[in-house]
This record gives structure tokens, C-alpha cells and sequence, in this order.
């Protein structure tokens, strides 16, 4: 018994400071000293409600909002991991060519310095690709993965494809019988016929969110035919690009196109965030009604005074957080 005790106390002195004293006495520490880190560095919306961490990266895909490092892991904060993608890998040069398409410039030439996005456009809108027509088909038919990834993309771009299938049934029905393994058929696995049917209805368009203004003054979005723009310059410009090999485009930082293989990396390099300003100046311009000159140079202010290196700028590129930086330009013209 004079053994057991003893144990017993020992134990009991271990739990209490291990388990009880020590988590305490850090916790107090934490919150006393770091609350702000303790808690996991949240941050807040402008409605007060939190929208994430400036520990975690996150991703951001509309065009008035910087874009983070791509992320092997889908910025799973939990994971890590390699992409093991190759150069040839067209999964690979579709994630780079849909960043790049809309921001990318000219190196040198009569247009150096001006973006390759129009001119994208206008070979897009000619419908045709390497001599043949139905640029969209052709797209659909050779990488019917990426068709089925649009498909998903968004719940609009489904419902507009359901949309499209009970209007045609009979092509619907002739794919059901050439493809007798999948049951019941959703609106992915329509994704090359429909833009196989599409590329021949709306020659050189594209379906796309167009924003329309209602009566009452809200703003309510469709999907349309276009014939310009972002999705467009993102999905064709590797297309665009094996037609035009010898154009000389400005060279790209080279976290904008490597995938982090985590999803703890919150920032980029101030040349990316500075890469994509351009975009991101003129999107805002657009939806605060401002000059796109002065929207450009407060945007840019907003970089610089965000931008920090490591150690006090001693080491190292200099770096923004995205979310951070996100946050404040919603704050400045998104309102709520």
C-alpha cells in the first residue's frame, strides 16, 4: 500500500501539472500576450462576420480579387502533397493558361506592354482553330474533362445544361444509347455534346455569367452566348497560344503558376500581386463606378503598404497576404 500510494500521488502530481497546470498557465500566457495568434488569427468581413484566417490560404476567382498560389491539395489546410503534373500534362497547362489568359502582355513588338486578352478575343470570335471550325467543339472534343469541369464549375452553368438537355432529348437520348453504363445521366456527362451543339448554334460565343440590372435595382446574373472575355481568354489561350508560338510574352512570377503543395500559404510575391493588378483595378472600377487610372494607383498604395519581407525586409522577396489585401479593397469599394 506504502508503494500504491506514492503512485497514486505521483500520478496525481503529473496529471494536475501536465494535463491541468501547464495547458492553463499557456493558454493564460497565449491569451494575455497573443490573443490574436492563440485564436487563430482570424480575420473579419466588413459585416463583422470572420471569412478566414491570415495563416491560411484560400482561393479567390473573381476577377476584382487577387489570386492566391495555386494549391496541389485545393487549399485543404489539412493536406499536403505534389500536383505530379508534367509540362505536357494539359490539366497542368489549363490551370496556368485560365490565370494567365486574361493578364499576360506582350514583351516586345508593335503592342509590347499591352495585354494578349483582345486579342484573344478577336481569334476566339473567328471560330476557327489550326484550319477547322467549331473552335468550342473542337476545345469540348479533344479535353471533354475540362468540359465536364465547367459543367461543375458552378450550380448555374449545370442548370443551364439541364436546361439545354429538355430541349433535346433526342441528342440526349442517342448519347444514353451510346453510353449504356451510366443509369442515370446528370448534366457533366452531357458537357461534349452540348458543346458540341452549342459551338454550331452560337459560332465564335462562349456561355458566360452576364450580369443584368433589374427594375427594382438589384443585379441578378445569367448564362448567356458572349463573345469576349475573361472565361473566354482563360479556357482558350493555350489554343490561342500553340497558334501564336512566336508571340513574345512578358515572362510571369513564378509562384503565380507553381502549386503550393499545402494549403498554409497565405501570401505571394508582391511581383504576382503586382502582375495581376491591371485585372484586378480595372474589375473594381467597373463595379465602384470610378476611373479606372485612379482605381489602378489606390489598388497599387494598397500592395506597397501591405507588402512585408521577412525579418524586417533583411531577407527575401517581398510578400502580401491575400486575404488581407482581398479584405481591404472589398472594404474600400464592395461595401458590405
Amino acid at each position: 500500500m506504502k508503494y500504491l500510494s506514492k503512485s497514486l500521488v505521483l500520478l496525481g502530481l503529473v496529471v494536475g501539472i501536465v494535463c491541468i497546470a501547464y495547458p492553463l498557465v499557456l493558454w493564460a500566457i497565449g491569451q494575455t500576450v497573443f490573443p490574436e495568434q492563440a485564436n487563430g488569427s482570424i480575420l473579419y468581413g466588413p459585416d463583422g462576420k470572420p471569412v478566414g484566417s491570415r495563416l491560411i490560404a484560400q482561393p479567390f476567382t473573381k476577377d476584382e480579387y487577387f489570386q492566391p498560389r495555386p494549391s496541389a491539395v485545393s487549399y485543404a489546410a489539412e493536406a499536403s502533397g505534389p500536383s505530379n503534373l508534367g509540362s505536357s500534362n494539359y490539366a497542368l497547362r489549363a490551370r496556368v493558361a485560365s490565370m494567365l489568359g486574361p493578364i499576360v502582355k506582350y514583351q516586345s513588338g508593335p503592342k509590347v506592354g499591352q495585354p494578349v486578352a483582345p486579342d484573344i478575343d478577336l481569334w476566339f470570335q473567328k471560330d476557327q482553330y489550326q484550319g477547322s471550325p467549331h473552335l468550342v467543339a473542337q476545345w469540348a472534343d479533344a479535353h471533354n474533362s475540362l468540359a465536364q469541369a465547367w459543367v461543375k464549375a458552378d450550380a448555374s452553368h449545370g442548370k443551364y445544361v439541364d436546361g439545354w438537355a429538355a430541349a433535346h432529348p433526342n441528342e440526349t437520348a442517342q448519347w444514353s444509347k451510346d453510353n449504356p453504363g451510366t443509369d442515370k445521366p446528370v448534366a457533366a456527362d452531357f458537357a461534349v455534346i452540348f458543346f458540341d451543339d452549342f459551338s454550331k448554334t452560337y459560332p465564335g460565343q462562349f456561355p458566360a455569367a452576364v450580369e443584368h440590372r433589374t427594375a427594382d435595382g438589384k443585379t441578378v446574373s445569367a448564362i448567356e452566348p458572349v463573345r469576349e472575355g475573361t472565361d473566354i481568354q482563360s479556357n482558350f489561350f493555350d489554343m490561342w497560344r500553340q497558334e501564336h508560338a512566336d508571340a513574345d510574352l512578358q515572362d510571369v512570377p513564378g509562384d503565380m503558376v507553381m502549386a503550393s503543395g499545402s494549403g498554409l500559404d497565405p501570401h505571394i510575391t508582391l511581383k504576382n500581386a503586382l502582375f495581376q493588378l491591371d485585372r484586378v483595378a480595372a474589375a473594381w472600377a467597373k463595379i465602384a463606378n470610378r476611373k479606372e487610372a485612379d482605381t489602378r494607383k489606390e489598388v497599387e498604395e494598397v500592395l506597397l503598404q501591405n507588402a512585408t519581407a521577412p525579418f524586417g525586409g533583411l531577407v527575401g522577396e517581398k510578400m502580401v497576404n491575400v486575404l488581407e489585401v482581398n479584405l481591404e479593397l472589398r472594404r474600400r469599394y464592395g461595401g458590405a
